[in-house]
């Protein structure tokens, strides 16, 4: 039988789990929901080249690459594409496409970098062929949104802004499967957009992710974490952002769309891939990461708790209180990131998240592989 003691303890855990949540979803999230673009006193385009890192990618490149290429941008820009010796029919599909699109800039890699594995090489040769400034990553499995992606993400710029983050959405699909990798998806752009907003930048994602030339270059490119195959977005954006230096893009002509994993191994050979990199985070960042992970991982299993050994009713109280910020915010921020079809999922999806922490936990201690394909 279950002390008096042991009861109080689960309640308490219970209340101080559901507290923590409420504080992040008041002090971080609720940045997200309610965001607002500041209106800039000067517009102003400015040259940007596009960059783009395949190998076999040539269905995608097929696919995708026109969406880079009709950009409507009226000031100057290019598009590189790095075609990182590919064995498929890259090479062709892209000399095609230059023979139409003049901006199509081709740089053909046929040596590996034997010490830099994952994607770093042919990016780092990608941003040093860059005639402009400000640079925009997006992959080759990404189209834009909408032809104004180029105007809209150039638009975050300010005057001291070194650092813009975007959104990459994937494509909606009628299969459960979908709904999980677009909740996790949504899930974590709710949270490195919220930090952002914050004033704690710490990761962005490469498939929508924009820099200037000069902050990659002071911070000695990727060379601080080049025997990490992964984190050419996130740890590079987690050692250079700051809180004057970043700023976030969320209209939804700003976003790119990707091909959702058709399987649910893929998917999980896809994640544990970009979990190896968060042991790299500042400390700071580790810590607000594993706490929010942790309250969240923790509430619904203490909430049971509560319901059967202390007294249903108040546990049901403190439940409603989480409950009715997370619809105000998830409604919100899933509306402003073009997800609204996940809102009527949400409460199925935030109770799988106690499972999604215990299977990527372990890829926290799991060690990196070297390629990027």
């Amino acid at each position: 039988m279950i002390s008096i003691s042991c009861v109080q303890i689960i309640f308490y855990s219970f209340c101080l789990a559901t507290a923590v949540q409420v504080f992040y979803y008041l002090f971080f999230f609720s940045r997200l929901a309610f965001f607002k673009s500041k209106t800039k006193n000067i517009s102003q385009t400015h040259p940007v080249s596009v960059i783009i890192c395949a190998r076999d990618e040539a269905a995608n490149l097929a696919k995708n690459l026109p969406g880079a290429l009709v950009q409507k941008y009226s000031t100057t820009h290019e598009v590189i594409v790095i075609n990182d010796n590919s064995l498929d029919e890259s090479k062709y599909i892209l000399e095609e496409y230059q023979r139409t699109f003049k901006q199509l800039q081709i740089v053909e890699l046929k040596q590996e970098a034997k010490f830099i594995p994952g994607k770093k090489f042919p990016l780092s040769v990608g941003i040093k062929t860059a005639k402009h400034e400000i640079l925009l990553m997006t992959d080759a499995d990404c189209v834009p949104a909408s032809e104004f992606w180029i105007e809209k993400m150039q638009e975050g710029y300010r005057e001291n802004t070194e650092i813009v983050l975007g959104y990459g959405a994937f494509h909606k699909k009628k299969e459960f499967l979908n709904k999980l990798i677009r909740w996790e998806t949504f899930h974590t752009a709710l949270q490195y957009l919220s930090y952002a907003s914050a004033g704690l930048p710490y990761m962005g994602v490469g498939r929508n992710l924009s820099y200037k030339k000069s902050v990659f270059f002071r911070h000695k490119g990727f060379s601080s974490h080049n025997h990490v195959a992964s984190g050419d977005d996130d740890l590079f954006i987690n050692l250079a952002a700051t809180k004057t230096n970043t700023q976030i893009v969320i209209d939804k002509d700003a976003f790119t769309l990707s091909e959702p994993p058709k399987t649910w191994g893929e998917w999980m050979k896809q994640k544990r891939r970009h979990y190896t990199t968060s042991r790299y985070y500042k400390a700071i960042h580790k810590f607000l990461l594993g706490l929010y992970a942790l309250s969240h991982g923790a509430f619904y299993p203490l909430f049971i708790a509560s319901m059967l050994f202390f007294s249903w009713k108040i546990a049901l109280l403190v439940f409603g209180v989480r409950f009715l910020f997370q619809c105000i915010i998830f409604y919100k921020t899933m509306n402003k990131l073009d997800e609204k079809d996940l809102f009527p999922w949400f409460f199925v999806l935030d109770i799988w998240m106690f499972f999604y922490y215990i299977i990527f936990s372990f890829a926290m201690f799991k060690k990196p592989r070297k390629t990027w394909k």
